[in-house]
């Protein structure tokens, strides 16, 4: 067995739960301030409430994982990324306090600060995401050493920026199902029109994102080439894409919210496999990449964390199912809400 390709499979696949999960959660909060009084505020954040900080050990997990599995792209990227992942960081912890916080005093203008807060972190959370992602496809200066030989500015280019706008459409969108999904009376049916909303925003940066990574990433196609049943996850993304407002129009947002989870698990899907074998692709030079091969820890350590990851996973998938199962049906507000 493969165990850097192991590793690196697993990896696209803790990415894609934490799009899929966090990103309603973060959705939620970019279309916080859509609320129109303190009831709708407090539901929107009551359906995310028993769920988000669980959502976010996906995150971390992945961090984890990149850390012992492949610790020299770890390295070089938190070298390159510093500051967009200290920002990332605060935008994180920001977004946990104004959950918590936003209720500990009666006043409007306290209530008014943390709402802000919530959805501005939110969307520079997720929009710092799409960057990271941008970045890794177009690449970043790395030298012969595998350090990074840039700035903070180089990070900051039209296609990174194309692809954050990417990931917070995609997120209002995924946010705006689930909180139909979650939600009834006057609040659902403005997430109803948020649904409509979120989509046309995600399928123009869908288009143009997919126009330029093609125009302007290099070898965009060559794992493509190479393996040809991967077209076949192409088209089953356009597909899930599209049978998103089908299913809005039908009124079916169950089957909404599974088709944007498709689409976001396919998107994933697409990312890695136009980045194989590459962790970091370096602007530089190509020889200057690193990969799942170069980066990699022993094999040892690889064999190891492969056996702990097929004793712990099922416990995980297990929790998690658990959560949602106890907290599914419509949100309302008790004595215990935030």
């Amino acid at each position: 067995m493969d165990l850097n390709l192991l590793w690196f499979v697993l990896l696209g696949v803790l990415l894609a739960g934490y799009a899929i999960l966090d990103g309603f959660d973060l959705g939620v909060g970019i279309l916080h301030l859509a609320a129109r009084n303190e009831k709708e505020r407090r539901l929107m954040i009551n359906s995310i409430g028993p769920l988000w900080d669980g959502n976010e050990v996906w995150l971390v997990t992945f961090g984890g994982a990149m850390f012992a599995a492949f610790p020299s792209a770890y390295a070089t990227i938190f070298s390159g990324f510093y500051v967009a992942f200290m920002a990332l960081l605060f935008a994180l912890i920001f977004r946990a306090v104004s959950i918590e916080f936003r209720g500990k005093r009666d006043s409007k203008s306290w209530k008014r600060f943390w709402d802000y807060s919530f959805s501005g972190a939110s969307i520079l959370a997720i929009f710092l995401f799409g960057v990271a992602v941008g970045n890794a496809l177009a690449g970043i200066p790395i030298g012969a050493n595998g350090e990074f030989a840039g700035s903070f500015f180089d990070l900051i280019k039209p296609y990174p920026i194309l692809l954050g706008l990417l990931t917070v459409s995609f997120a209002a969108m995924h946010g705006a199902i689930y909180l139909y999904l979650k939600t009834e009376g006057e609040l659902q049916q403005l997430a109803h029109r948020w649904m409509w909303r979120g989509f046309g925003f995600a399928l123009i940066f869908y288009v143009l994102a997919t126009i330029f990574t093609l125009a302007f990433v290099p070898n965009a196609t060559r794992n493509f080439h190479e393996h040809s049943w991967s077209w076949a996850i192409v088209v089953l993304t356009v597909l899930a894409f599209a049978n998103i407002p089908r299913a809005i129009f039908m009124e079916r947002p169950f089957y909404a919210f599974l088709s944007s989870s498709l689409t976001i698990i396919a998107l994933v899907f697409l990312f890695s496999l136009t980045l194989y074998p590459n962790l970091v692709v370096s602007s530089i030079s190509p020889a200057y990449s690193l990969n799942i091969y170069n980066a990699a820890s022993s094999q040892k350590t690889l064999k190891i964390m492969a056996i702990i990851a097929v004793i712990g996973m099922p416990f995980v998938l297990a929790y998690t199912a658990a959560i949602y199962w106890a907290f599914r049906g419509k949100v309302t507000i008790t004595d215990h809400s935030y």
